[in-house]
């Protein structure tokens, strides 16, 4: 299955669907191999320390999946996480940005497997690191 969306396009519709949030994140990369999402951190990502809170990780990393499933099915705005696991690895360098990579390991009809590293910009090793589900919403009858 090839993309449905470009970057730019995912950008927008993200934009459509999820202003609230949509500035927080950045696609840097996406083709069929996976997406690379950045977390824009400011002082409301962190928790006292200096870190990055867990609440923003997991942001990113279901983000990522979102958009990920989305870039490939289309304008469905209503896909939801169904499953999530989440490891926390080691602490993020506070306000630093946040750097997910995304893949998809399965995308059926009714459900989407994908998983995410998360690091520290400029910091090869992963910070954090999730696998998430998505539910797909069936078709309407009568569309592609």
């Amino acid at each position: 299955m090839g993309l449905a969306f470009d970057a730019a396009g995912l950008g927008d519709y993200l934009h459509e669907v999820f202003a609230e949030v949509a500035n927080d994140f950045v696609i840097e990369r996406l083709d069929e191999d996976g997406i690379t999402m950045r977390l824009v951190v400011d002082d409301r990502h962190l928790r006292p320390g200096g870190t990055i809170s867990g609440p923003s990780m997991f942001a990113l990393a279901d983000v990522t999946i979102y958009a990920l499933v989305l870039s490939r099915i289309g304008r469905e705005a209503l896909a939801v996480t169904t499953n999530a696991s989440f490891d926390f690895m080691r602490k993020p360098a506070g306000g630093t940005p946040l750097v997910a990579e995304g893949k998809l390991l399965k995308l059926g009809r009714q459900l989407a497997v994908g998983d995410v590293l998360i690091y520290s910009q400029g910091d090869p090793r992963p910070v954090a690191r999730s696998t998430m589900t998505y539910a797909i919403p069936p078709k309407k009858v009568g569309t592609a």
